[in-house]
């Protein structure tokens, strides 16, 4: 087959052949969807290349049971938790696709021209012998995902009798009356159910042939149709049991059941929160577009997140998400974005000030245990302002720890206050600090290269240093609203 040219994008162009017959002089073959994605797995590790590129946190785990899978032509279903990052890894098992596949041009079935499967595939290729058009499909175009709801029906899925094909003369019995269902016109490629056990049981038995014997039933008759597709299912492991919502056989179907979790080490968290966090938005030239979110405080929000999962007042069957985490930095990014146009910044750069603000915004994220009293909304508040304070001392205790800020303290002996909040600017705050000993050493354990300090950056390393030795009961802090107050 010829070589597709590769654009600017990084898609390739399509390949030449355009009918049956060049198809077929190119030397092209018919290769199975779950063969095709086996071959494209064993040469990504043989070349010691990502397999699934862009999944954090599975690499010892959960991906080396979906490449034996994968490799044993299983279908699956992952279980687990919501955000742990189960639909991300099932979208990107499209990468382990060929860029391009051939197709009979207007197939509903995607129906590979080497390998025929329904009638009117057939009737096209006896009436137009190598002429018949060939058109080409990108591996974007051959994944399908439906998420599971009680209305799901089996038309929606499999597929229904058209009205107005029988009455446009055809049989009941006619294949050609059929008007397919999501799972058919993703033939020759991905389908994804998420939520399976949500589907109502009736609909889950119409699964069972899909999964097996590859073909599909439709108002009381078989459609023969050898459907080529990996179905890979999601669904929580409360729900995915025998006392749950999801029938036994269709349990029995799935080769393979891999289990998901939130990401293990706090590098991982931190590493998931810039892969996934959008908070630099780049509308235009304005530097309100470009904020700079420090290190420290990815490393509080990931620290936080982790201390919510396993807080015993949470509801562990539900979890918390990896949105909890992400959603709050992009909250804290927003937070410093509105100082920097408030206040005339030149440059937004977060602070441990904009942390409060993700408290509220972020508390329908977590499901509490035992939740119900006319007081919860306050004690809930309390709980997450509890948590946020504890990760951020564990992070001034691992960067900060043995770095002498006795100068900076010194600062408050003779009665000085330092006054901050999220309006208050950069130069304001410096200004009530004046020269900070220790600060060029300061920065360097918050990550900030050398050379390229700011006075932004220093108010986060100072406000973050001043929270610390507040949090390590060595200074005295006052809240109101917006307002804080660090004093001796």
């Amino acid at each position: 087959m010829s070589h597709p040219r590769r654009t600017v994008s990084g898609v390739t162009e399509t390949p030449a052949p355009t009918t049956l017959g060049e198809l077929r002089g190119s030397g092209a073959t018919h290769v199975g969807v779950k063969a095709e994605l086996r071959t494209n797995l064993l040469a990504r590790l043989a070349a010691g290349e990502p397999t699934l590129p862009g999944i954090v946190g599975f690499d010892d785990t959960v991906l080396p049971e979906v490449e034996r899978a994968l490799i044993a032509g299983h279908d699956l279903v992952l279980l687990g938790e919501r955000g742990q990052g189960k639909t991300r890894l099932i979208r990107t098992l499209v990468g382990l696709l060929d860029e391009w596949t051939p197709v009979l041009l207007g197939s509903e079935l995607n129906e590979h021209p080497l390998a025929p499967v329904s009638v009117w595939a057939h009737r096209q290729i006896a009436e137009h012998g190598d002429a018949t058009p060939v058109g080409w499909l990108h591996r974007s175009d051959r994944f399908g995902e439906k998420l599971a709801t009680p209305d799901t029906s089996v038309g929606d899925l499999i597929g229904d009798v058209d009205p107005i094909k029988v009455a446009e003369g055809r049989t009941l019995g006619d294949p050609e009356t059929v008007h397919y269902g999501l799972v058919p016109r993703t033939n020759r490629g991905i389908f994804s159910i998420n939520e399976l056990p949500d589907l109502a049981e009736r609909i889950q038995v119409a699964l069972l042939n899909v999964l097996e014997e590859r073909d599909i039933q439709i108002r009381g008759y078989r459609v023969r149709l050898p459907l080529d597709l990996l179905l890979v299912a999601s669904a929580n492991p409360e729900d995915y049991t025998n006392r749950g919502r999801i029938i036994t056989p269709l349990k029995d179907r799935f080769g393979a059941e891999v289990r998901t979790h939130y990401p293990i080490e706090l590098a991982d968290e931190i590493r998931l929160l810039h892969q996934e966090a959008h908070t630099s938005w780049g509308l235009g030239e304005s530097a309100l577009d470009k904020p700079l979110v420090p290190e420290h405080l990815v490393e509080i929000m990931a620290r936080f997140t982790r201390l919510v999962r396993e807080s015993s007042q949470v509801d562990q069957r539900s979890g918390v998400s990896a949105r909890f985490a992400i959603a709050g930095l992009e909250t804290v990014a927003a937070s410093a974005v509105r100082r920097a146009a408030v206040a005339g910044e030149t440059r937004p750069v977060a602070r441990v000030v904009d942390l409060p603000a993700v408290v509220p915004a972020s508390r329908g994220k977590v499901e509490f245990a035992d939740s119900g009293s006319d007081d919860d909304g306050e004690r809930e508040l309390e709980i997450l302002e509890h948590l946020l304070r504890q990760a951020t001392a564990q992070t001034f205790r691992a960067r900060c720890g043995g770095l002498d800020l006795t100068g900076l303290q010194e600062h408050f002996t003779s009665g000085e206050v330092v006054e901050s909040g999220d309006l208050v600017s950069a130069p304001a705050l410096m200004g009530q600090v004046g020269t900070v000993p220790n600060l060029a050493q300061l920065l360097g354990r918050l990550g900030v290269p050398e050379g390229e300090e700011s006075p932004e950056q220093a108010a986060a390393a100072v406000e973050f240093a001043l929270e610390g030795l507040w949090l390590t009961r060595r200074l005295a802090k006052d809240t109101d609203g917006g307002r804080t107050v660090y004093g001796s």
